[in-house]
C-alpha cells in the first residue's frame, strides 16, 4: 500500500488554481449519488481533470473504500491499461492469469470511487473494461473524464462547457494565474471573451501577461485570433466533431504561445513530446540535447516553457510534465521536423541506459534511490520497451532484464512476465543477457505461485548461465593462460542467481535438502568474497532459509544475523527484510515471541519502505502468530485482519513458507480460545475492512511494558 495514504484510497492533491464551477460540481455530484458511472466530457484544456479531482475529493468520504484516481493520458496504448487500473487501486498483480480476473476480484466486494482521467484515447478499451468491472463489483462506481462519452450503458454524461467569457470566474481564474488583479473591464476582461472562456487557454494567456502585461496580450490575441485558420498554426487534429469553434479557439491558443516562444524553446516543446510521464532536467537533457540545444541552452529554454505554463513546474522531486493536449501539439510538431525516430530511439537508449545503471546500482548503499528512481519513471520505462520490443528485440531483452526485478518486488509481476516474455520471445541473443531475463521471469513465476514454469525457466536459466560464463568467448581470449582461465573454469553471478533461483523453488515447494545443496555446492566453487555482489547475497540467503526447513534453527539465526549485519554495511534493503522475516520465523520455532514480533517489525519497516504489498502481508503474518504465541490475542486479532487487507491486495490468497503456514494455524486457535470467538471476529473485521494503512501503522507500534 502506499506509504503517503493516510486513508483508504488515494488522490492527488486539488489544483490551488480552481476557480467556480459550483452548479456543474453539483451536478456531477448529484449524478455520482444516482448513477454507477458518471463520464465528464468536454473539449481538451476546459477543466474536466479539474472538476473530477474536485467532486472526488467531495465524493470520498461516501465511500468506505476510498476514492482512487487513474490518469490515462501516460498511455499510448491499451496493453497496459489493465495493469495501470490495478496499480492505481494498490493491487499488487501477483496472482497469475489474466489481469482483469484479478482487477475484478479485488473490486469484488470494494464500495469505492475508481475515477479513469483522459479516457479520449482509449474510449473502447475503458468502455470495455468498466462494462467488466461494474458487472463484478456492484458496491464500485466509476467517474470518467473523457472528450467523448464512453458509450456504455447507463452512462450518466455531465458536459461541461467553458467558464462564461464574461464572468466572474473567467476573470478570477486570469487573476490567480498571472498573479495580478486586473478590473473586469478593460485588457483581462478582453481575454477572457476572446479566449472564450477555455481554462488552458486562460492560463497560457495569463502566463505571457507575467512577461509582457495585459494589454500587449490582449492586442496579439486579437491578431492570432482573427487571423484565417491557415494562419493560426492549428495542427492538432481530433476526430471530435463537436464544440469545432472551441477546438479552433484553444488550438490558436496554444499556437500563439508556439509562436511567442523562442526558437530553442519550441524546438524543446516538440521533443520533450517524446515522454509519456514526468521527466527531470537530466533525462530532457539526456533525450532532447542536440543541435543547438545543447547541455549550455537546455535548461534555459527549459525555464522559458516553464515561465509560459507550456510545461508545469517541478514537483518536490523536481520532475516536470506537459499536459496532455500540449504534448499532443509538441507532437505534431516534432512529426513535421521529421525526428520523431530519432528522439523516440534517444528516449529508448537513455532508458535502456538508466535500466543499466539501477540494476548495477543494486548491490549497495543507492539500492533504495535506484529503486525509487525506477519506479518514478515506470511509464517512461515501459514506453521505451515497447518500443525497443519493436525496432530492437536483443536492447529490449537487455532493458526489461535489468529492471524486471525492481518491478516484481514492486508488485508489477504481470508487466514484468509480460515483457520478460516478449523480449525473449523476439530476440536471438545469447549469454548474460538471456541468463539475467531467465532468472527474472523465474522469480516472478514462484511470486505468481508458479513453480512448474518455473523450474522450466530455472533450467533454462542455469543452462544459459553456463553458456555465458564458459562458452562465450571471453574478453581475454588470446592472452596466456593464467590466473584469469582458472577464475574463468568457476561459477560466477550468473550461476550464482540459477543456483538461487532452483533453491528458491525448492524452498516454495517444501525441499528446503535440496534448496541446501544446490546453493551450497555453488557457493562453495565461486569466485569472489561472502558478499561480492547481490547474487551471492541471494544465495546466502536461500542456504539461510534452507537451514531454517532443516530445523538447524541455531546455525541458521547465527547465519542470518552475519548476512544482516554484512547488509546493513552495505546499506541493502531487499536481502534485510527477508532476513528480518527469516529470524522471526526462527524466533517463533524456538519458542520466543518477543524475538520473532521484533524482526516482524522490522520486516514491516522495510518492506513499507520499498512499497512491497506481499512483503507487507508475510510480515503481518508472522507479527500477528507472534503476538497470539505471547497471549496478546486482541492485537494479534487486528494484526490478522490488517494482513487479511493486504493479502487481498496482491489478488491472491495467503501464503508463506509451510512452517510458519502451521504455526499460524496453531496460533490463531490459542488467540481465539483466549478473547473469545466473537471478539475475535469482530476485531478481526474492524481490521479487514479498515483503511490498511492505519493497521500497518497500529501494528508497527510497539506497545508499552506495563
Amino acid at each position: 500500500m502506499r506509504e503517503t495514504a493516510s486513508v483508504r484510497g488515494h488522490l492527488p492533491d486539488e489544483n490551488p488554481g480552481f476557480v467556480g464551477r459550483r452548479t456543474e460540481l453539483e451536478r456531477v455530484s448529484a449524478a455520482l449519488a444516482d448513477h454507477r458511472l458518471v463520464t465528464v466530457t468536454g473539449v481538451g484544456g476546459v477543466g474536466k481533470t479539474r472538476l473530477a479531482l474536485r467532486a472526488a475529493h467531495r465524493a470520498a468520504d461516501g465511500h468506505p473504500d476510498g476514492a482512487w484516481w487513474t490518469d490515462l493520458s501516460q498511455l499510448d496504448g491499451d496493453r497496459l491499461l489493465v495493469p495501470l487500473v490495478a496499480d492505481s487501486v494498490d493491487l499488487a498483480d501477483h496472482a497469475p492469469g489474466m489481469a482483469t480476473t484479478g482487477l475484478r476480484r479485488r473490486l469484488a466486494d470494494a464500495r469505492l470511487l475508481l475515477v479513469l482521467d483522459s479516457c479520449e484515447h482509449l474510449a473502447e478499451p475503458c468502455a470495455r473494461l468498466v462494462t467488466e468491472l461494474l458487472a463484478a463489483a456492484p458496491g464500485l462506481t466509476v467517474l470518467a473524464t473523457s472528450r467523448r462519452p464512453l458509450g456504455v450503458r447507463g452512462e450518466r454524461v455531465v458536459a461541461l462547457d467553458p467558464l462564461p467569457p464574461a464572468g466572474r470566474d473567467a476573470l478570477e481564474l486570469l487573476r490567480r494565474a498571472s498573479g495580478e488583479d486586473f478590473p473586469a473591464a478593460g485588457p483581462a476582461g478582453e481575454i477572457c471573451v476572446r479566449l472564450e472562456g477555455i481554462p488552458l487557454a486562460l492560463e497560457l494567456a495569463a502566463a505571457q501577461i507575467r512577461l509582457q502585461g495585459p494589454e500587449a496580450v490582449r492586442d496579439q490575441l486579437g491578431t492570432r485570433l482573427d487571423a484565417p485558420p491557415g494562419a493560426r498554426f492549428d495542427l492538432l487534429a481530433h476526430t471530435e466533431r463537436v464544440w469545432p469553434s472551441r477546438h479552433q479557439t484553444l488550438r490558436a491558443a496554444i499556437g500563439w504561445s508556439h509562436e511567442l516562444s523562442t526558437p530553442l524553446e519550441r524546438l524543446l516543446w516538440a521533443r520533450l513530446s517524446v515522454f509519456r510521464g514526468p521527466f527531470d532536467l537530466a533525462s530532457a537533457t539526456a533525450v532532447c540535447a542536440g543541435g543547438p540545444l545543447n547541455r549550455a541552452t537546455l535548461p534555459d529554454a527549459l525555464d522559458g516553457l516553464v515561465r509560459s505554463s507550456v510545461v508545469r513546474p517541478p514537483d518536490a522531486a523536481g520532475r516536470l510534465r506537459m499536459l496532455d493536449t500540449i504534448r499532443e501539439y509538441g507532437a505534431t510538431w516534432l512529426d513535421r521536423t521529421g525526428e520523431t525516430a530519432t528522439v523516440a530511439e534517444r528516449h529508448a537508449t537513455h532508458f535502456r541506459g538508466l535500466a543499466r545503471r539501477a540494476e548495477t546500482a543494486w548491490h549497495g548503499a543507492r539500492q533504495l534511490r535506484w529503486y525509487r528512481t525506477v519506479d518514478a519513471h515506470h511509464t517512461d520505462l515501459r514506453t521505451a520497451l515497447d518500443r525497443l520490443l519493436r525496432t530492437d528485440p536483443d536492447a529490449a531483452l537487455d532493458l526489461v532484464g535489468s529492471v524486471a526485478f525492481a518491478w516484481s518486488c514492486r508488485g508489477r509481476l504481470h508487466e514484468a512476465r509480460d515483457g520478460l516474455e516478449q523480449a525473449l520471445l523476439l530476440s536471438e541473443s545469447r549469454g548474460r543477457a538471456r541468463a539475467r531475463a531467465l532468472w527474472a521471469l523465474g522469480v516472478t513465476l514462484v511470486l505468481q505461485g508458479e513453480p512448474g514454469p518455473a523450474q522450466e525457466v530455472s533450467e533454462r536459466c542455469a543452462r544459459e548461465a553456463r553458456y555465458a560464463e564458459h562458452v562465450e568467448p571471453s574478453p581475454h581470449e588470446g592472452a596466456p593462460r593464467g590466473d584469469h582461465d582458472h577464475d574463468r573454469d568457476r561459477p560466477g553471478d550468473l550461476t550464482l542467481d540459477a543456483a538461487a533461483l532452483a533453491g528458491l523453488i525448492a524452498l516454495t515447494t517444501g525441499r528446503p535438502m535440496a534448496a541446501h545443496v544446490v546453493v551450497g555446492h555453488v557457493l562453495d566453487a565461486a569466485r569472489g568474497g561472502p558478499a561480492d555482489s547481490a547474487a551471492r547475497l541471494r544465495c546466502r540467503l536461500v542456504r539461510v532459509f534452507a537451514l531454517t526447513g532443516l530445523g538447524r534453527l541455531a546455525e541458521a539465526r547465527e547465519g542470518a544475523l552475519r548476512l544482516r549485519a554484512r547488509c546493513e554495511e552495505l546499506d541493502e534493503h531487499w536481502i534485510r527484510t527477508a532476513l528480518d522475516y527469516q529470524l522471526a520465523l526462527t524466533g517463533l520455532l524456538e519458542g520466543d515471541p518477543a524475538a520473532a514480533a521484533g524482526h516482524a517489525r522490522a520486516m514491516l519497516e522495510g518492506t513499507r519502505s520499498l512499497g512491497a504489498s506481499l512483503g507487507v502481508a508475510l510480515g503481518l503474518d508472522v507479527l500477528a502468530t507472534a503476538l497470539a504465541a505471547a497471549g496478546d490475542g486482541e492485537r494479534a486479532a487486528d494484526v490478522s485482519g490488517t494482513g487479511e487487507a493486504y493479502w487481498r491486495s496482491t489478488g491472491q490468497p495467503r501464503r508463506g513458507l509451510p512452517g510458519l503456514r502451521a504455526l499460524r494455524e496453531k496460533y490463531a486457535d490459542t488467540a481465539r480460545a483466549t478473547i473469545g470467538e466473537p471478539a475475535y471476529e469482530e476485531i478481526f473485521v474492524r481490521a479487514l475492512t479498515g483503511p490498511p494503512q492505519a493497521g500497518l501503522d497500529r501494528a508497527l507500534r510497539v506497545p508499552r511494558q506495563g
